[in-house]
């Protein structure tokens, strides 16, 4: 018996289906009671949109190393297994895949953003032109 590739999109699903995942609002709450807002979108798509304001810029090819609590080169904000992180990407793909990831190595505070910055945008939401705060 031959197993289907089950492909990005059945990957997707499966990887949200362990996730709680928020809306653009709910997110924003979070951050003021103090989790963690990560925008993992690449750096073209941040150079044609705004920030998120508050929000960390990690590359998602080194996001699992920088919020290991555990790892010499991890990020300050990277306290605890239990940190509360939420990743944001352009429209909610990326991020969800990104934060399955890091639920699976023990950081099982992590989601993401449903419709992603985007979403944040069409809401209303806070952002700005500043400069990120990138991580590298």
């Amino acid at each position: 018996m031959t197993d289907e590739p089950i492909g990005c999109m059945g990957l997707l699903a499966q990887a949200r289906a362990d996730l709680r995942r928020l809306r653009p609002c709910q997110a924003l709450a979070e951050q003021a009671r103090g989790a963690v807002l990560i925008d993992v979108r690449t750096p073209a798509h941040r150079a044609d949109s705004v920030e998120i304001p508050g929000a960390l810029v990690v590359d998602l090819t080194i996001l699992p190393w920088r919020l290991d609590p555990a790892f010499e080169w991890r990020i300050p904000e990277a306290v605890s297994w239990e940190q509360r992180y939420i990743l944001l990407c352009r429209h909610g793909y990326s991020s969800s895949l990104a934060a399955w990831n890091l639920r699976q190595m023990g950081l099982t505070n992590a989601t993401d953003v449903i419709g992603g910055v985007e979403a944040w945008i069409e809401q209303g939401l806070p952002t700005t032109t500043a400069s990120a705060d990138v991580r590298a």
